[in-house]
């Protein structure tokens, strides 16, 4: 690996370093969490009731198969 390609490496790895050091005791860190979470919270709200109503759509179309 070359001098450059190794200083640039190296940079780049010290750059991502400060910014999750940022994203994590910096200004708007608190909102930044929060709206991890409330995402997260989302998607799994979505996931769930996107089962739930896979579920109960087949289960009605069981349902009105067996009764015919």
């Amino acid at each position: 690996m070359s001098l450059k390609k190794k200083t640039q490496k190296e940079l780049q790895d010290k750059i991502k370093d400060i910014e999750s050091l940022i994203a994590e005791k910096g200004v708007g860190s608190d909102y930044l969490s929060r709206a991890e979470r409330v995402q997260r919270d989302l998607n799994l709200a979505l996931i769930l009731g996107g089962t739930a109503a896979v579920l109960g759509a087949t289960a009605l179309a069981i349902y009105k198969f067996r009764g015919e």
